[in-house]
Protein backbone atom coordinates (compact mmCIF):
# COMPACT_ATOMS: atom_id res chain seq x y z
CA UNK A 1 0.00 0.00 0.00
CA UNK A 2 0.97 3.41 -0.57
CA UNK A 3 2.01 5.69 2.38
CA UNK A 4 -0.70 7.25 4.16
CA UNK A 5 -0.39 10.86 4.29
CA UNK A 6 -0.25 12.96 7.13
CA UNK A 7 -4.02 13.36 7.22
CA UNK A 8 -4.65 10.32 6.99
CA UNK A 9 -2.62 9.27 10.23
CA UNK A 10 -4.89 11.62 12.57
CA UNK A 11 -7.05 8.22 13.01
CA UNK A 12 -4.49 5.76 13.60
CA UNK A 13 -2.39 7.87 15.81
CA UNK A 14 -5.19 8.40 17.88
CA UNK A 15 -6.33 4.96 17.91
CA UNK A 16 -2.90 3.77 19.29
CA UNK A 17 -3.08 6.15 22.37
CA UNK A 18 -6.69 5.84 23.38
CA UNK A 19 -6.27 4.05 26.11
CA UNK A 20 -5.38 7.32 28.03
CA UNK A 21 -1.77 6.19 28.71
CA UNK A 22 1.41 8.05 28.04
CA UNK A 23 3.15 7.02 24.93
CA UNK A 24 6.36 8.12 23.34
CA UNK A 25 6.71 9.09 19.98
CA UNK A 26 9.14 6.23 19.27
CA UNK A 27 6.43 3.08 20.60
CA UNK A 28 3.57 4.96 18.86
CA UNK A 29 5.02 5.28 15.08
CA UNK A 30 5.76 1.22 15.74
CA UNK A 31 2.12 0.61 16.79
CA UNK A 32 0.98 2.63 14.04
CA UNK A 33 2.78 1.02 11.43
CA UNK A 34 2.07 -2.23 12.47
CA UNK A 35 -1.69 -1.51 12.52
CA UNK A 36 -1.22 -0.33 8.81
CA UNK A 37 0.74 -3.34 7.92
CA UNK A 38 3.13 -1.11 6.53
CA UNK A 39 6.47 -2.66 4.83
CA UNK A 40 10.03 -2.24 5.70
CA UNK A 41 10.68 -0.29 2.68
CA UNK A 42 7.56 1.72 2.97
CA UNK A 43 8.97 2.46 6.40
CA UNK A 44 12.35 3.25 4.74
CA UNK A 45 11.47 5.44 2.47
CA UNK A 46 13.03 9.19 3.13
CA UNK A 47 12.49 12.79 2.07
CA UNK A 48 14.23 14.39 -0.68
CA UNK A 49 16.32 16.26 2.06
CA UNK A 50 17.63 12.67 3.30
CA UNK A 51 16.92 13.39 7.01
CA UNK A 52 14.04 11.99 7.79
CA UNK A 53 11.84 9.26 6.91
CA UNK A 54 8.93 9.53 4.76
CA UNK A 55 6.24 7.79 7.91
CA UNK A 56 7.82 9.46 10.68
CA UNK A 57 7.78 13.34 9.19
CA UNK A 58 4.40 12.65 8.09
CA UNK A 59 3.29 10.89 11.68
CA UNK A 60 5.35 13.86 13.20
CA UNK A 61 2.80 16.32 11.17
CA UNK A 62 0.06 14.80 12.10
CA UNK A 63 0.73 14.49 15.73
CA UNK A 64 1.36 18.54 15.61
CA UNK A 65 -1.99 19.17 14.04
CA UNK A 66 -3.61 16.95 16.50
CA UNK A 67 -2.20 18.84 19.24
CA UNK A 68 -3.23 22.17 17.46
CA UNK A 69 -6.44 21.00 17.61
CA UNK A 70 -6.64 19.92 21.67
CA UNK A 71 -6.81 16.19 20.79
CA UNK A 72 -3.70 14.97 22.01
CA UNK A 73 -1.12 16.90 24.75
CA UNK A 74 2.31 16.66 25.36
CA UNK A 75 2.79 16.20 29.45
CA UNK A 76 6.64 16.15 28.65
CA UNK A 77 9.29 16.11 25.54
CA UNK A 78 8.40 13.52 23.36
CA UNK A 79 5.75 12.29 24.98
CA UNK A 80 2.16 12.36 24.08
CA UNK A 81 -1.27 11.22 25.69
CA UNK A 82 -4.83 11.74 24.33
CA UNK A 83 -7.43 14.06 25.72
CA UNK A 84 -10.61 13.80 26.67
CA UNK A 85 -12.04 15.89 23.85
CA UNK A 86 -9.47 13.57 21.24
CA UNK A 87 -11.35 9.92 23.15
CA UNK A 88 -14.93 12.28 22.17
CA UNK A 89 -13.65 12.61 18.66
CA UNK A 90 -12.42 8.95 18.01
CA UNK A 91 -15.86 7.53 19.89
CA UNK A 92 -17.60 9.73 17.60
CA UNK A 93 -16.98 7.55 14.78
CA UNK A 94 -16.88 11.28 12.48
CA UNK A 95 -13.77 11.03 9.71
CA UNK A 96 -11.13 12.90 11.38
CA UNK A 97 -10.76 15.46 8.15
CA UNK A 98 -8.81 18.50 8.23
CA UNK A 99 -11.84 20.25 7.10
CA UNK A 100 -13.52 18.43 9.95
CA UNK A 101 -10.76 19.87 12.16
CA UNK A 102 -10.81 23.42 10.90
CA UNK A 103 -14.83 24.13 11.07
CA UNK A 104 -14.80 22.80 14.62
CA UNK A 105 -11.60 23.47 16.37
CA UNK A 106 -10.69 27.06 15.98
CA UNK A 107 -6.83 26.73 16.78
CA UNK A 108 -6.13 24.42 14.30
CA UNK A 109 -7.96 26.76 11.66
CA UNK A 110 -5.96 29.54 12.92
CA UNK A 111 -2.58 27.00 12.79
CA UNK A 112 -3.16 26.00 8.81
CA UNK A 113 -4.49 29.38 7.37
CA UNK A 114 -1.94 30.28 5.15
CA UNK A 115 -0.08 27.29 5.36
CA UNK A 116 0.08 24.47 2.15
CA UNK A 117 -2.83 21.86 4.23
CA UNK A 118 -2.40 19.31 1.86
CA UNK A 119 1.44 19.46 0.91
CA UNK A 120 4.14 17.55 2.17
CA UNK A 121 5.52 19.70 5.14
CA UNK A 122 9.39 19.28 3.75
CA UNK A 123 10.52 23.23 2.61
CA UNK A 124 11.43 20.95 -0.51
CA UNK A 125 7.83 20.03 -1.72
CA UNK A 126 5.83 23.16 -2.47
CA UNK A 127 3.21 22.12 -4.83
CA UNK A 128 -0.31 21.54 -3.21
CA UNK A 129 -1.31 18.40 -4.98
CA UNK A 130 -5.21 19.27 -4.32
CA UNK A 131 -6.42 22.19 -5.45
CA UNK A 132 -4.27 25.05 -7.43
CA UNK A 133 -2.16 27.12 -4.99
CA UNK A 134 -2.30 30.42 -7.07
CA UNK A 135 0.90 31.95 -5.23
CA UNK A 136 4.37 32.23 -6.39
CA UNK A 137 6.86 28.63 -5.41
CA UNK A 138 8.74 31.66 -3.42
CA UNK A 139 5.26 32.83 -1.47
CA UNK A 140 4.72 29.23 -0.90
CA UNK A 141 8.34 28.71 0.60
CA UNK A 142 7.79 31.24 3.16
CA UNK A 143 4.26 30.03 3.71
CA UNK A 144 6.00 26.84 4.66
CA UNK A 145 8.81 28.16 6.42
CA UNK A 146 6.53 30.07 8.39
CA UNK A 147 4.65 27.33 9.28
CA UNK A 148 7.80 25.50 9.87
CA UNK A 149 9.00 28.46 12.75
CA UNK A 150 5.16 28.46 14.12
CA UNK A 151 5.54 24.69 15.26
CA UNK A 152 9.56 24.91 16.43
CA UNK A 153 8.49 27.50 18.75
CA UNK A 154 6.01 25.56 20.09
CA UNK A 155 8.29 22.95 20.78
CA UNK A 156 10.38 25.79 22.31
CA UNK A 157 8.13 26.63 24.70
CA UNK A 158 6.88 22.87 25.53
CA UNK A 159 10.30 22.34 26.41
CA UNK A 160 11.46 25.61 28.50
CA UNK A 161 8.22 24.41 30.82
CA UNK A 162 9.83 21.34 31.21
CA UNK A 163 12.95 23.05 32.94
CA UNK A 164 13.43 24.53 36.18
CA UNK A 165 12.72 28.26 36.81
CA UNK A 166 16.46 28.76 37.72
CA UNK A 167 17.84 27.44 33.60
CA UNK A 168 15.15 29.60 32.32
CA UNK A 169 17.11 32.85 33.89
CA UNK A 170 20.17 31.27 32.53
CA UNK A 171 18.56 31.27 29.50
CA UNK A 172 17.41 34.34 29.16
CA UNK A 173 20.85 35.83 30.43
CA UNK A 174 22.37 33.68 27.74
CA UNK A 175 19.72 35.04 24.80
CA UNK A 176 20.65 38.49 25.92
CA UNK A 177 24.42 37.70 24.93
CA UNK A 178 23.67 36.30 21.85
CA UNK A 179 21.95 39.04 20.73
CA UNK A 180 24.99 40.86 21.47
CA UNK A 181 23.84 42.82 24.64
CA UNK A 182 27.70 42.46 26.54
CA UNK A 183 28.42 39.87 29.01
CA UNK A 184 25.70 39.10 31.87
CA UNK A 185 25.36 36.78 34.78
CA UNK A 186 22.22 35.13 36.46
CA UNK A 187 22.11 36.16 40.20
CA UNK A 188 21.45 34.30 43.68
CA UNK A 189 18.34 33.36 44.62
CA UNK A 190 18.90 35.24 47.93
CA UNK A 191 19.54 38.84 48.38
CA UNK A 192 18.97 39.83 44.75
CA UNK A 193 15.94 42.03 44.90
CA UNK A 194 13.90 39.97 42.84
CA UNK A 195 16.73 40.62 39.83
CA UNK A 196 17.18 37.27 38.14
CA UNK A 197 19.76 38.69 35.67
CA UNK A 198 22.43 41.65 34.74
CA UNK A 199 23.78 42.47 31.61
CA UNK A 200 26.91 44.52 31.20
CA UNK A 201 26.19 46.51 28.39
CA UNK A 202 29.88 47.95 28.27
CA UNK A 203 33.21 46.18 29.77
CA UNK A 204 33.17 48.50 32.72
CA UNK A 205 30.25 48.10 33.75
CA UNK A 206 28.75 51.72 33.80
CA UNK A 207 25.42 50.74 32.35
CA UNK A 208 23.64 47.72 33.47
CA UNK A 209 20.56 46.28 32.38
CA UNK A 210 18.17 44.50 35.67
CA UNK A 211 16.03 41.38 33.94
CA UNK A 212 13.39 40.13 35.48
CA UNK A 213 12.50 36.60 34.13
CA UNK A 214 9.26 34.51 34.87
CA UNK A 215 8.90 31.07 33.40
CA UNK A 216 4.84 31.08 34.09
CA UNK A 217 1.88 29.05 32.54
CA UNK A 218 1.94 30.48 28.82
CA UNK A 219 -2.08 30.78 29.75
CA UNK A 220 -1.56 33.13 32.27
CA UNK A 221 -2.03 37.21 31.91
CA UNK A 222 0.48 39.01 33.75
CA UNK A 223 -0.77 42.27 35.18
CA UNK A 224 0.45 45.99 35.99
CA UNK A 225 1.57 44.67 39.61
CA UNK A 226 4.04 42.29 38.55
CA UNK A 227 5.77 45.62 36.73
CA UNK A 228 5.14 47.36 39.24
CA UNK A 229 7.91 45.40 41.79
CA UNK A 230 10.16 45.24 39.16
CA UNK A 231 10.61 48.59 39.18
CA UNK A 232 10.72 48.99 42.61
CA UNK A 233 13.79 46.75 42.47
CA UNK A 234 15.15 48.56 39.62
CA UNK A 235 15.45 51.84 41.91
CA UNK A 236 18.19 50.25 43.84
CA UNK A 237 20.03 50.90 45.10
CA UNK A 238 21.94 51.75 42.94
CA UNK A 239 19.17 52.86 40.77
CA UNK A 240 19.10 51.79 37.15
CA UNK A 241 17.77 53.18 34.14
CA UNK A 242 17.00 50.10 32.31
CA UNK A 243 14.67 46.53 32.73
CA UNK A 244 14.15 43.67 30.65
CA UNK A 245 11.24 42.16 31.96
CA UNK A 246 10.99 38.10 29.70
CA UNK A 247 8.52 35.77 30.34
CA UNK A 248 6.75 32.56 28.86
CA UNK A 249 3.62 34.12 29.48
CA UNK A 250 1.49 36.74 28.35
CA UNK A 251 1.32 40.83 28.92
CA UNK A 252 -1.97 42.27 29.94
CA UNK A 253 -2.49 45.41 28.52
CA UNK A 254 -2.43 47.63 31.71
CA UNK A 255 1.06 46.05 31.99
CA UNK A 256 2.09 47.22 28.75
CA UNK A 257 0.95 50.55 29.43
CA UNK A 258 3.05 50.83 33.02
CA UNK A 259 6.04 49.41 31.05
CA UNK A 260 5.61 51.68 28.54
CA UNK A 261 5.83 54.90 30.97
CA UNK A 262 8.61 53.89 32.88
CA UNK A 263 11.25 52.59 29.97
CA UNK A 264 10.77 48.52 30.41
CA UNK A 265 11.09 46.32 27.59
CA UNK A 266 8.50 43.42 27.69
CA UNK A 267 9.03 40.78 26.14
CA UNK A 268 6.64 37.24 26.34
CA UNK A 269 6.49 33.73 25.40
CA UNK A 270 5.89 34.17 21.55
CA UNK A 271 8.31 37.25 21.42
CA UNK A 272 10.56 35.14 23.07
CA UNK A 273 10.55 32.02 21.36
CA UNK A 274 10.92 33.86 18.17
CA UNK A 275 13.84 35.72 19.27
CA UNK A 276 15.73 32.30 20.08
CA UNK A 277 14.72 31.24 16.47
CA UNK A 278 16.55 34.18 15.18
CA UNK A 279 19.45 34.82 17.46
CA UNK A 280 20.25 30.30 17.29
CA UNK A 281 19.73 29.93 20.69
CA UNK A 282 18.85 26.14 21.49
CA UNK A 283 17.91 25.40 17.84
CA UNK A 284 20.08 24.33 15.06
CA UNK A 285 20.16 24.11 11.64
CA UNK A 286 18.75 21.02 9.65
CA UNK A 287 18.96 22.29 6.55
CA UNK A 288 19.69 25.20 4.38
CA UNK A 289 17.70 26.31 0.85
CA UNK A 290 19.11 28.16 -1.57
CA UNK A 291 17.08 30.06 -4.06
CA UNK A 292 19.25 31.40 -7.17
CA UNK A 293 18.03 33.65 -10.17
CA UNK A 294 20.16 34.26 -13.34
CA UNK A 295 22.99 36.40 -12.80
CA UNK A 296 22.25 39.18 -15.85
CA UNK A 297 25.26 41.04 -14.81
CA UNK A 298 27.64 37.61 -16.69
CA UNK A 299 25.58 37.81 -19.47
CA UNK A 300 25.57 41.52 -20.41
CA UNK A 301 29.52 41.85 -21.65
CA UNK A 302 28.87 39.72 -24.64
CA UNK A 303 26.58 41.32 -27.69
CA UNK A 304 25.30 40.00 -30.28
CA UNK A 305 26.49 41.25 -33.68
Amino acid sequence: MALPKYNELYKPLLDVIQDGQIYCMKETATKVAENLNLSVEELAEQLPSQRQTIFINRLNWAKTYLKKAGLIESPSRGNYVITSEGKALLNSGVPITNEYLKNHYPNFARFVSGSLAETEHDASAVVNSNHEDERTPEEQLDSIHKTLNENLADDLLDIIMQRSPSFFEQLVVDLMKAMDYGDGFKTRYSGDDGIDGVINEDKLGFNLIYIQAKRWNPDVTIGKPEIQKFFGAMMGPPRIEKGLFITTAKFSKGAREYAEAQHIILVDGKQLTALMIEYGLGVSVQKVYKIKRVDTDYFEDDILT
